[in-house]
């Protein structure tokens, strides 16, 4: 299979910035299964669940910058997870002002 290589210019081409419903946060706590306790931009803590889509794809580890999508009820409280940054994207992300936490 070989080795990945490593561009740094193609992650930032794939970079999924937060439309006006979306939230950045950062992963608090891993509950169990596809829970997780996420500290969002907005100064919320929400328990948020993994989508099903990323399930067994991308894995979320403690520190990892996440983008939310807050459901509609309870939307201070609850919301989706569905894309995780990588390290440069995250750094991206504080060095052009999206992410101030």
């Amino acid at each position: 299979m070989g080795k990945k290589k490593v561009l740094s210019e193609e992650e930032i081409k794939d970079l999924v910035l937060p439309s006006e419903n979306d939230v950045l946060g950062i992963a608090v706590k891993l509950l169990g299964y596809d829970r997780v306790l996420v500290k969002c931009q907005d100064g919320h803590e929400r328990l948020c669940r993994i989508r099903g889509k990323m399930k067994r794809r991308v894995w979320i580890r403690v520190g990892d910058v996440v983008l939310v999508s807050p459901w509609d009820f309870q939307s201070d409280k609850r919301g989706d997870i569905f894309w995780r940054y990588t390290k440069s994207q995250a750094e991206w992300l504080r060095k052009n002002g999206y992410l101030t936490i």
